[in-house]
């Protein structure tokens, strides 16, 4: 573990090669996100929603709702790998949209159904793919060339890194 508020879990480190049983293991733990980030949650009170999980960060309620925006995105890009020759995808501001008005005041419980529902979609698809689908490519005007089975090793990470922003901040606040 990190000792770094920002990254309790580290940083995103991609596997030398990516094997069918890591692919598998992303897909299982893609499928179980959505519980992990509502049992991070549980019980929180209106003003915990609203405490940022670091000095400075966002607050819990704006880490859920980003959750679900990247999940969104992320959705797409996979669609969009799937379907055309190496889209290039678009970068959006994360900042920027954790501080609109949906991400700041809305209901946390309005993202966990939408990570909910678009997770079990997300899986429903990805058990569909071949083995060689995972090959497949989208272009990110910061990250270059994506393979879609490291991208998925990416996003599960980014799931990850954003429960233990919440379960971190639950242990140093004693809730």
């Amino acid at each position: 573990m990190s000792t770094d508020m920002r990254y309790p879990i580290g940083q995103f480190v991609k596997p030398d090669t990516i094997t069918t049983a890591h692919v598998q293991q992303w897909i299982d733990e893609l499928g179980g996100s959505a519980e992990q980030l509502r049992h991070a949650v549980a019980g929180l009170t209106p003003q915990q929603w609203d405490t940022p999980y670091r000095p400075g960060g966002w607050t819990v309620r704006q880490v859920v709702h980003h959750v679900a925006d990247a999940q969104m995105h992320n959705y797409i890009r996979f669609k969009r790998a799937l379907t055309e020759e190496e889209p290039e995808v678009n970068v959006w501001e994360h900042d920027g949209w954790a501080e609109m008005a949906d991400s700041r005041t809305e209901p946390p419980e309005v993202s966990l159904q939408l990570i909910e529902a678009l997770n079990r979609r997300w899986v429903t698809l990805l058990r569909s793919l071949e083995a060689a689908d995972f090959k497949r490519t989208y272009l990110h005007p910061v990250m270059g060339r994506m393979r879609l089975d490291e991208a998925l090793g990416l996003f599960v990470w980014h799931i990850r890194h954003h429960v233990a922003h919440i379960t971190h901040l639950r242990q140093r606040m004693g809730w």
